[in-house]
């Protein structure tokens, strides 16, 4: 198995059902359309995309079939029943009838038939070259609009409860609206990497407070694995793809007071402009300050107007372009699309060399927005802080200090709560940053900001005016349901209101760690960079910080070692540091292991090691070493593409023989004070609320 999420769609006929589940997938498809074929497939190489089993596969049939193949045909190549094959040959007929002529051809009938056989309006926009909207006004002027259908919970034994519905193109509704105060939330969608079940808790989470001041929640989503598509987690739900048309022929028919999109990560971010543009009352956060937010120049100019740091950037729309600003910053750069989440097509750049592909992949992502481009702040520390605001009082969350330096995406970043390594004047002042930022946003819900401390100055990296995925982490950590509040907080409720005005301090640890699907992927790289890679996340919780680490990693499935032999092979400027892990190490009763720069650099500070070969120098090397089962933790890190791909095999040897690895010299100290806890302490386990209760 190789996917992470899944979307589901209902519809009244396969055709229908079918292209709705396409563009729920949010991959940028919004039907069959040859797109996304490769120009130039020929013939023998479509046979070869049809008999093997690629994820893409069915767009391929369609191909196939306007290439004129029959039906027979594909299925001796592809061995997919033929009832689904002639759906999808009839979708190709239809679409060949739609576009052989221009918009102003078409006729109300055929553009009911499209929308009956579930072809998007952004879809037909794209094909004739026009805006989205003025296909919807052609199909509204036509008298076509969705109408929803109910699936009955209760088999038609006795009148549902709980019903929820889906759209399709009839006569009747089914939808009956209330006339109660209602509010829509904004679902996310498909588990992806990058966005998952934490956007999730947090819809439900608002579900819940709607529930508990007497609104009605209206819930907008189309991932069946997640609770929020429960049927009795909402009022009403709607099992939909999360798209301009879906949604807005919602609420036409819903017609709610207010509409959410903050809790959804980027899936309805996305979609609060042209909402608020369609007149769509969204509540909480203004779109004004989301798009403050994302914009660079814009938030450029709000950094400045508060005094604050940021690290040097610019902005640009092609290779060009970024090769000027990169002449301006100086290298490292971090370069990165615009309105993306999961540090998609986000890369650290050293040298110009490796410039020109990071920039055409970032381009492309980025679609009409502009990249980004950072001054990259090397070995610095990030944090992570969660905030609550109601456009007057703003309270802090938590404060996570990620074990990770600058530059690992924060989403696969291990972090502490409360941070266990920062100034108290530090964490005062990033905290005091986070209130200004929010009050000046005017925040209404939640907030999230990522900042970076280099030489004891803050930097702000990002700020997100949204729940952001570490928000049920910090919830659990501190016992207080954030979402929730938040949710409130957008309903019209204050902190004041809510009891909730000062900042919750535990004392105890928490730790987030991530969980990767490295296993699953024959040669996939275990090195973490700024794009995001995880598909989960452990905790571990203890009074001392040592043993929560060490819980997470055993959560995570890294059992580290209590004794036996380390390897140890860092860049040049991990050195100081991987001398004071090593030294931890070595009085902890490990052997060290150690490639030629690393081992001098440690025999000159007194601790013990031996040298071993790295590959490319010969035999026995490590890798011979770790499959004799001589080595039982690995430290490694690496900066620069031929490091990286000459230290490839000790990462990937690692991974297939389950031995711990470490990727960052911070991860590395964090885990020899792991080992030394579990080596001195008993690990043991009481409920969460016990934590709280004290």
């Amino acid at each position: 198995m190789k996917s992470v999420g899944e979307a589901m769609a209902i519809g009244r006929t396969f055709k229908e059902a079918f292209q709705k589940a396409i563009r729920s997938l949010e991959i940028d498809r919004y039907s069959l359309d040859a797109r996304h074929i490769k120009p130039g497939l020929n013939d023998d190489q479509l046979q070869e995309r049809l008999r093997k089993n690629y994820w893409d596969k069915l767009w391929y049939v369609a191909e196939a079939y306007r290439r004129k193949y029959t039906t027979q045909e594909l299925f001796e190549l592809t061995h997919i029943d033929p009832w689904f094959l002639n759906h999808i040959k009839d979708l190709v007929e239809m679409e060949k009838t739609l576009f052989s002529a221009g918009l102003d051809k078409v006729t109300p009938e055929l553009l009911r038939q499209a929308k009956e056989a579930g072809f998007s309006d952004k879809y037909l926009s794209m094909k004739y070259g026009v805006e989205e909207t003025a296909i919807r006004q052609k199909r509204l002027e036509a008298g076509i609009k969705a109408v929803y259908k109910m699936v009955d919970t209760c088999g038609a034994e006795f009148e549902a409860s709980t019903p929820y519905l889906y759209s399709t193109y009839e006569a009747e509704c089914e939808a009956n609206p209330t006339t109660r105060r209602k509010i829509m939330i904004l679902g996310g969608g498909p588990n992806r990497i990058g966005q998952g079940i934490e956007f999730d808790y947090c819809c439900v989470h608002a579900a819940f407070a709607l529930d508990e001041i007497g609104i009605e929640s209206i819930m907008v989503n189309c991932n069946p694995e997640t609770v929020s598509t429960d049927y009795d987690t909402s009022d009403r739900l709607y099992f939909e793809p999360l798209t301009y048309e879906d949604v807005m022929s919602i609420i036409d028919t819903e017609k709610p007071d207010g509409v959410i999109v903050q809790f959804g990560g980027q899936t309805p971010l996305k979609l609060s402009k042209s909402l608020h543009k369609a007149g769509v009352p969204i509540i909480g956060t203004s779109p004004r300050s989301i798009e403050i937010a994302e914009d660079r120049k814009l938030f450029n100019k709000l950094v400045e107007k508060l005094n604050l740091l940021q690290p040097f950037s610019g902005t640009a729309t092609s290779y060009e372009e970024t090769l000027k600003v990169a002449k301006k910053l100086g290298y490292p750069l971090l370069v990165r699309p615009s309105f993306v989440l999961g540090g998609r097509a986000m890369d650290i750049v050293y040298d110009e060399s490796s410039l020109k592909a990071c920039v055409d992949e970032a381009l492309e992502v980025s679609g009409e927005h502009p990249i980004l481009i950072d001054k990259f702040l090397d070995d610095a520390t990030e944090l992570d802080v969660d905030a609550i605001c109601d456009g007057q009082t703003v309270v802090i969350g938590g404060v996570m200090e990620h074990i990770e330096e600058a530059g690992i995406h924060s989403g696969d970043s291990a972090c502490f709560l409360p941070p266990v390594t920062l100034k108290p004047e530090t964490i005062a002042e990033v905290k005091r940053q986070t209130r200004l930022l929010a009050l000046e946003l005017q925040v209404k819900g939640l907030i999230n900001i990522q900042f970076a401390i280099k030489d004891d100055k803050v930097y702000i990296l990002e700020v997100n005016p949204r729940a952001s995925r570490t928000i049920p982490f910090v919830s659990k950590a501190i016992g207080v349901p954030l979402a929730k509040l938040a949710a409130k907080i957008q309903a019209g409720m204050t902190l004041q209101q809510l009891g909730f005005t000062e900042e919750v301090s535990r004392k105890h640890y928490a730790v987030k760690e991530a969980v990767f699907p490295f296993l699953k992927f024959q040669g996939a790289d275990v090195i973490l960079g700024p794009e995001m890679l995880s598909t989960g996340e452990v905790m571990g919780i203890s009074d001392d910080y040592g043993v929560a680490y060490a819980k997470s990693q055993i959560a995570a499935g890294c059992n580290l070692p209590t004794k036996g032999t380390v390897f140890i092979s860092v860049r040049d400027a991990d050195k100081p540091r991987a001398v004071q892990m090593a030294r931890k190490l070595h009085e902890l009763g490990f052997k060290i292991l150690a490639t030629k720069g690393t081992c001098i650099e440690l025999i000159k500070n007194n601790i013990p090691s031996e040298f071993v070969r790295k590959m490319i120098e010969g035999r026995p090397n490590v890798v011979d070493l770790m499959i004799n089962n001589q080595i039982e933790l690995i430290v490694n890190t690496t900066v620069g593409e031929q490091t990286i791909r000459d230290s490839f095999p000790i990462r990937r040897t690692a991974l297939d023989r389950q031995i711990p690895y470490i990727t960052t010299i911070r991860g590395g100290l964090a885990a020899a004070r792991a080992i030394e806890a579990l080596q001195n302490e008993k690990l043991t386990v009481k409920s969460i609320q016990a934590y709280y209760r004290k």
